[in-house]
């Protein structure tokens, strides 16, 4: 059966859902902390960004379609079955209620919330906002349905145009010059800037949402891989220059309120600060009800998706119990505030994203070893042993004590002899040499493919 012909409109009509999908509120506060903190290395610092926050979740999605599977655990199963499961169970929780979905709640609060509470009321406020903020996520998601797609149609675009007018208008008459950049953005702009897309997680997300995106294309008549592979390429490059222009505008943004606004811990103030300074306490009650209601749609997007995923691993759980229970676990770790969210989202970024990353090339490169399994689970393994490292270390950064005794001889000897360790790639050539060497041995022994479940 040939594939249909997909129409310009088709295109685009997928590139902005893929645009919306991507486009969560909490992705506004890292671009304008980016800005704050890179000053006049913006350029440098926003290219590395943008490899990480917008590169990445285009090659999650091509991968996905590319690989043929019918979801991430049937991809990440190459590997092995039980790989399959703990990949991706651990990214459905950081992307659900260990990181992304408490953000949610504590990003509308700093947006909308707190720039109205007095500073030593600001842990109540929290407390009290992000009650009722997952108890709505919570009675949403017991029951989901078209209201949630209904409000994201409307409030994506409503959103949107609000950024662009508050952009054009500090590219008309900025808040004050950009400054000196400050801390690793001094020296490494960029490659902090790369590891700074870390915490968008749309790289992770994108492995979760690109099954989503397959099945509309497929709904259209398109059913060979190499052509939802061409559809969803064309659709995924309108959807990231979306979210390009919209993640360097903000960083303008950051880069030029330092002076009016000063230094932030997060890039939650800076928006509702800007909104505040150029359009007055309209501005920012506009911004403040348009991020919360965005964030809540966010919200409950991501506790049905795992309320979803593991009622597939545990059927025995109903759905509204697995609702509930990462309804209440999101609620507890929102009230560690934003912050801290982040501080302690960093080890497991660190950690997750390299075995993302190397899963996205071993899909694209697989053809090459004829499917084998050996090359997944050796490129894996390799990253695995150096990621796990970047994530200790990194977690021992966020606690803000000494490394452990036994921790400090791997990564001294990691730093040795691994080109860019220091800067947060160690694992990158490792993978590339073990993917060509087992790739090698696989074509020459015609080893067996690799299982999927």
């Amino acid at each position: 059966m040939s594939d249909q012909k997909v129409s310009f409109g088709s295109y685009a009509a997928i590139g902005f859902m893929l645009f919306a999908l991507f486009f969560g509120a909490g992705n506004l506060i890292f671009p304008a902390q980016l800005g704050q903190e890179s000053g006049t290395n913006l350029i440098p610092a926003n290219l590395g960004f943008l490899i990480t926050g917008v590169g990445l979740p285009l090659a999650g999605i091509l991968a996905i379609a590319y690989s043929g599977s019918r979801n991430l655990q049937e991809l990440a199963s190459r590997v092995h079955p039980v790989y399959g499961i703990f990949f991706t169970a651990l990214l459905y929780l950081t992307i659900g209620p260990f990181f992304a979905a408490p953000r949610t709640g504590t990003v509308a609060f700093e947006v909308g919330i707190a720039p109205f509470v007095a500073e030593e009321s600001l842990q109540t406020g929290l407390l009290i906002f992000t009650l009722i903020f997952f108890a709505v996520t919570l009675l949403i998601s017991l029951y989901p349905g078209k209201i949630v797609d209904n409000i994201g149609k409307i409030l994506s675009p409503a959103l949107v145009i609000l950024l662009v007018a508050l952009l054009v208008t500090v590219i008309v008459s900025p808040m004050g010059p950009i400054q000196e950049p400050q801390g690793s953005y001094e020296a490494e702009a960029f490659m902090t800037g790369f590891l700074e897309g870390y915490h968008t997680m749309d790289a992770l997300a994108s492995l979760v949402f690109g099954i989503i995106v397959i099945n509309v294309i497929r709904a259209l008549g398109v059913k060979s891989n190499r052509s939802i592979t061409k559809v969803a390429t064309k659709a995924g490059i309108i959807a990231i220059v979306l979210l390009g222009i919209i993640y360097v505008g903000i960083s303008y943004i950051g880069a030029t309120s330092t002076t009016v606004l000063g230094y932030f811990d997060n890039g939650g103030p800076v928006l509702s600060g800007a909104a505040s300074h150029y359009f007055g306490i309209l501005g920012s009650v506009l911004l403040a009800i348009m991020i919360i209601l965005a964030c809540l749609t966010t919200a409950v997007g991501l506790v049905v998706a795992n309320a979803e995923y593991f009622h597939t691993l545990f059927p025995k759980i109903s759905y509204k119990v697995l609702v509930v229970f990462f309804s209440l676990l999101t609620f507890t770790v929102a009230n560690f505030g934003l912050t801290n969210i982040i501080s302690y989202s960093i080890p497991i970024l660190m950690f997750l994203y390299p075995l993302a990353i190397v899963l996205m090339i071993l899909t694209f490169v697989s053809p090459l070893f004829r499917h084998a399994q050996l090359v997944y689970a050796a490129t894996i393994g390799v990253t695995f042993l150096i990621s796990i490292v970047d994530g200790l270390v990194a977690l021992v950064d966020s606690l803000g004590i000494e490394m452990f005794g036994w921790l400090a001889p791997i990564v001294n000897f990691y730093d040795s002899i691994l080109p860019l360790y220091s800067q947060g790639l160690g694992w990158l050539l490792p993978a590339v040499i073990v993917i060509v060497i087992t790739g090698i041995i696989a074509r020459v022994f015609n080893l067996p493919q690799a299982k999927q479940t």
